[in-house]
């Protein structure tokens, strides 16, 4: 449960800050760090080398 409210206060950070662009560098580090997760435990690993 924790984690649920330490991303809905990340949110709320975002919104009542007005700090829109960390939703997109956010978006992509996410991205990135699911890549490479895939890159070293999958079957997947020899087609994804190539994006790196």
């Amino acid at each position: 449960m924790a984690k649920q409210s330490l991303i809905k206060e990340f949110f709320l950070f975002i919104k009542h800050e007005k700090k829109w662009w960390l939703i997109p560098l956010i978006a992509v580090l996410l991205i990135v760090c699911t890549l490479l997760a895939l890159a070293s435990s999958s079957p997947l690993a020899p087609f994804l080398y190539p994006l790196f």
